[in-house]
């Protein structure tokens, strides 16, 4: 007995919202906790914290959705994207369109029970969001945007904390720049000779057979910036230690993405799901353990 209209159409949108795949949520939400964190010197308000996590599913679920209404013309030519429901027709323009404005909606919602700054960065988020889509088809770097919008909730914690965005957060917010650049490119390269028949671009094009010195090039310097982070908001060794472990993953990556190829390219983008994780677990025990001798 087939399943009923409207349950199928929320199957679709759940589909569309990438629901069913977690990874990029996760890769969004490391960060935005970082910022959280580093902010608070330790663990955020309750709601603040409840507020930016449930932000980032919905906005990373709305950015899901306009991604694919913009590649709509692309997406039915590329292996990995073929099925999605826009490709295939089973969602049609509008309906996405709606969907997105529902969950920024429900976005905005919640950041209105915050501070003014944070509503008014909130905009500057909004555009991120919209906009990286479309950069595909005139620029070589929307890995570097992509790197801005998913960090973009990093100073905004700053400002939902503290009530400004110092410094330390526009380094913070460059070091995530670097990683996502860096993880993308590993996700451009499975795609790239879809993308070079389509006529698209990406940093993997760019970089061309230089694409694993680049990506490495990229992870040096975000730990780089990690590690003046922490020299400036005086973490200690489990800070360092995490980074340490975080380091050792990524040449993992380069390990079994060596030879290019497109599955162990894809490994290696979603393996940064545990290299975020333990950079997060160092900066979150390094707080807690100096919050614990402070109370002894």
């Amino acid at each position: 007995m087939p399943a009923p209209d409207w349950r199928r159409r929320l199957s679709l949108y759940w589909k569309l919202t990438r629901g069913d795949r977690p990874i990029g949520w996760l890769l969004l939400l490391w960060p935005t906790w970082w910022g959280l964190w580093v902010a608070a010197g330790g663990v955020p308000p309750l709601w603040t914290w409840f507020v930016f996590s449930a932000g980032v599913w919905l906005t990373r679920a709305a950015g899901c959705v306009i991604n694919d209404y913009a590649d709509r013309w692309l997406d039915p030519h590329v292996e990995r994207t073929k099925h999605r429901p826009l490709a295939t027709g089973e969602v049609r323009g509008r309906e996405a369109l709606a969907v997105f404005a529902v969950l920024m909606l429900a976005a905005f919602g919640l950041v209105l029970t915050l501070n003014r700054l944070t509503i008014v960065m909130s905009f500057v988020g909004v555009v991120l969001a919209a906009s990286y889509p479309y950069l595909k088809r005139y620029t070589y770097l929307p890995q570097v945007y992509l790197g801005m919008a998913f960090g973009w909730g990093i100073p905004m914690a700053f400002a939902a904390v503290r009530g400004e965005v110092p410094a330390l957060a526009w380094l913070l917010y460059a070091a995530n720049i670097l990683w996502s650049t860096a993880y993308d490119t590993w996700y451009a390269i499975v795609d790239r000779e879809d993308d070079l028949k389509m006529g698209s671009k990406s940093t993997a094009i760019l970089f061309g057979d230089l694409d694993l010195v680049a990506i490495g090039v990229l992870y040096a310097l975000m730990f780089l910036a990690l590690g003046l982070v922490g020299q400036r908001a005086e973490l200690g060794v489990w800070y360092f230690g995490g980074l340490a472990v975080a380091a050792a993953l990524v040449v993992y990556e380069f390990v079994i993405a060596r030879h290019r190829e497109r599955e162990a390219c894809f490994r290696a983008f979603l393996h940064n799901h545990w290299v975020g994780l333990t950079i997060f677990a160092g900066l979150a025990l390094d707080y807690a353990l100096r919050a614990t001798s402070a109370a002894v």
